[in-house]
């Protein structure tokens, strides 16, 4: 072999012998834990998230640590502290003993982008990690070039991504301001087939072995994920438990991560959670399914932690099936009581829109409006007692019978809703109106405006349909309604029982519409800015006799009718339009002709003041021989109203009697003889049939 040949051939043996070198050296070292990397590396990985990292509990000391990186960055040590951010006043955000962290390159360059730090694997003997945000979204889960960048997300987009964590004995803290967060908590993470071997090794680290190379987990631990937690979310005291069979991934690398068996345990507030099924993601809950059950004292008392409008209702209980995938939520409702009232449904909550979107159906066979009451502002109604049994609404100290509990406008805006709801018997809390048999609607929430669309009920033999609608996009809802009825047998939606089998008070079929609008923060306040119209008559009516003798003050006939047994007059012609203005209700006519008698009420009815001011006057067809023949005033209050008799016209007749009886006694008589039929009755009679014709021309009819 030549020299000049010679040459090239050293040159090439001299660098694979470097490179044989360095890579022994690299073994000899990676077997070893490169021991002098501890300080550099502490250093790298501070400089890379910059936060304060520390692999010694001795800040005087030199770190120590047992150091892997081929495939990625491995460090065991017996001490990790991943330092909290200057602002913060919790001592560290993360601290592990006799531990072992993975991470990767990629992910580290990631965090130092400010994306979420991915640890992929995190074994500890004990683990405390403490997480808090401020008002103003700065977080101490940020890292890197985001470490100042707040993060106002309301679910915190950050957080530390782990891909394996198993823990002996770990203890967390979390203080959110924007989401209501105030949670101390203690957990292990143990998988089932490592405790044996884990046990064996809790005395400690075998002589010589480096720092943190075993894991010191105490014998007897139970395998998989147990969690506790008290605190409180928006203020409401909250305890969780929550239990898995096996070591769950912290956060699911993908959606082919086997489910594991989980139950959990809730209290928030008065509300309690129960869940038993499977999940593959131990925080976020991303592929959760199986059985639950939720109780508490209100509806609302639930919606409230979860962000979702619901109403406030009597007591409830409901169970069925749950799913989660990704953000969205599908339930299943097989069981639902609110008070005495039974339901079912399922749903979907999808996070995702600048809007939550809540959809579904529901249905059931009996829904009671009185445990609905606080959400259309009234009280709630003793559960435990029978709509049909229960006591009248009891009236508030001021006198007031319309509910006056504001609406819960805000929540409207939080979400929005596309319900179908179909109940077969809806009752109206009342055992004199009978019941809404069926009940549908299509239930839309959309930018805090709630409708009630296509709605259809049959009560009577006849039906109900129209629209009704809340705005709630400012500070007073607007309310408005247009509602149709035609049918409604009066005999029958207004029970009207009488003793000896006398015939109802008034019968027929009911047919009219209501188109009003109102504006207020409580159906009391809406009521008295009430504005519209309401028209209304009945066809193929009765009327009872002794009440049209009664309202006409006709003793003689009245006395009659009272022995002989009541019977029913038919009711010739009637009309009855409505105006309201400013929460004022006045009849423009309000007319009922029999053949015996027309009655016509005027005057006013007041939703402002909650007081009546109405006149009935009688004009008699027939001769009666006894007759005071004076209007009626129907006054005072809703929850107190009173009857008397018009003085001056009654005054004016006993006092002609009165002065008659002087001369002859049969002659005070004379006043009170009404001789019926007269002009007056005559034009009660085509002034009614008149205006009835005229109603039917009218828009709406």
């Amino acid at each position: 072999m030549t020299q000049g040949t010679a040459r090239p051939v050293r040159w090439r043996l001299l660098g694979a012998g470097l490179l044989l070198t360095l890579v022994a050296a690299f073994g000899v070292c990676e077997t070893l834990g490169w021991p002098f990397l501890a300080g550099p590396m502490q250093g790298w990985i501070g400089n890379t998230l910059q936060r304060r990292v520390a692999l010694s509990e001795n800040p005087a000391a030199a770190p120590e640590a047992s150091i892997h990186l081929l495939g990625g960055i491995r460090i065991a040590a017996a001490y990790i502290e991943i330092g909290a951010p200057a602002w913060s006043t919790a001592p560290h955000m993360l601290l592990a003993r006799d531990a072992r962290i993975t991470l990767g390159y990629a992910d580290l360059w990631r965090a130092s982008r400010g994306e979420p730090l991915h640890i992929r694997e995190v074994r500890a003997a004990l683990l405390d990690g403490q997480f808090e945000r401020q008002v103003d979204g700065r977080a101490s889960w940020q890292f890197g070039k985001n470490t100042n960048t707040p993060d106002t997300e309301p679910q915190p987009t950050r957080l530390p991504v782990f891909g394996r964590l198993e823990v002996d004995s770990g203890s967390v803290v979390v203080r959110d301001a924007l989401t209501g967060i105030d949670l101390d908590g203690k957990f292990s993470l143990i998988d089932g087939a490592n405790v044996s071997a884990v046990s064996a090794a809790s005395s400690g680290p075998a002589s010589g072995a480096a720092p943190g190379a075993s894991i010191g987990m105490a014998s007897g631990i139970a395998p998989g994920l147990h969690f506790s937690a008290k605190g409180a979310y928006r203020k409401l005291p909250l305890t969780i438990e929550a239990h898995a069979s096996a070591v769950l991934p912290a956060i699911a690398a993908d959606a082919a991560t086997v489910a594991l068996p989980v139950t959990m345990k809730a209290h928030i507030g008065r509300a309690t959670l129960a869940f038993e099924g499977t999940a593959t993601d131990a925080l976020r809950l991303t592929a959760l399914q199986g059985r639950f059950s939720v109780q508490g004292p209100s509806l609302a008392a639930v919606g409230d932690p979860l962000g979702v409008t619901l109403p406030t209702t009597a007591p409830f209980h409901t169970e069925g099936l749950i799913a989660k995938q990704g953000v969205v939520w599908n339930a299943v409702i097989e069981k639902m009581s609110i008070g005495a009232s039974r339901l079912k449904g399922a749903f979907t909550y999808d996070p995702r829109p600048r809007l939550p979107l809540l959809s579904g159906r529901l249905s059931g066979p009996k829904l009671m409006l009185a445990d609905l009451g606080p959400a259309v502002g009234a009280p709630v109604r003793d559960t435990a007692v029978p709509a049909s049994a229960a006591p009248p609404r009891p009236v508030a100290a001021t006198g007031r019978m319309l509910p006056s509990r504001e609406f819960d406008l805000p929540s409207l805006r939080a979400m929005n809703a596309n319900v179908l709801i179909d109940i077969d018997n809806l009752d109206l809390g009342s055992n004199i109106l009978e019941q809404l048999k069926p009940f549908r609607t299509h239930l839309v929430l959309s930018d805090g405006v709630l409708t009630l669309r296509e709605v259809e009920a049959r009560t009577a033999q006849g039906r109900m349909s129209g629209m009704v609608q809340l705005d709630g996009r400012h500070t007073l809802a607007l309310w408005t309604a247009d509602l149709r009825w035609n049918g409604v047998r009066l005999e029958r939606w207004i029970h009207q029982a009488r003793a000896n089998g006398a015939p109802p008070y008034l019968t027929g079929s009911l047919n009219g519409r209501a188109r009003v609008a109102g504006q207020g923060k409580s159906t009391a306040t809406i009521l008295g800015t009430l504005r519209g119209d309401v028209r209304m008559n009945l066809a193929d009516g009765t009327v009872s006799h002794l009440a049209v003798e009664a309202a006409g003050l006709d003793i003689a006939q009245g006395l009659g009718v009272f022995i002989k047994g009541d019977d029913s007059l038919p009711i010739q012609c009637n009309v009855v339009d409505l105006v309201a203005e400013k929460g004022q209700l006045r009849p423009r006519v309000l007319v009922l002709d029999t053949p015996d008698s027309t009655l016509w009420i005027d005057g006013s009815l007041s939703l402002v003041t909650e007081e009546l001011d109405l006149r009935v006057v009688v004009s008699p067809k027939d001769f009666s021989p006894l007759a005071l023949r004076a209007p009626l005033h129907l006054r005072g209050s809703f929850s107190n109203p009173s009857v008397s008799v018009d003085k001056g016209k009654l005054g004016m007749r006993l006092g002609a009697s009165a002065l008659l009886a002087l001369l002859n006694p049969l002659a005070a008589l004379i006043p009170l003889m009404d001789i019926g039929g007269g002009p007056e009755a005559q034009r009660g009679v085509e002034a009614c049939r008149a205006l009835t014709g005229r109603a039917k021309s009218l828009p709406g009819h």
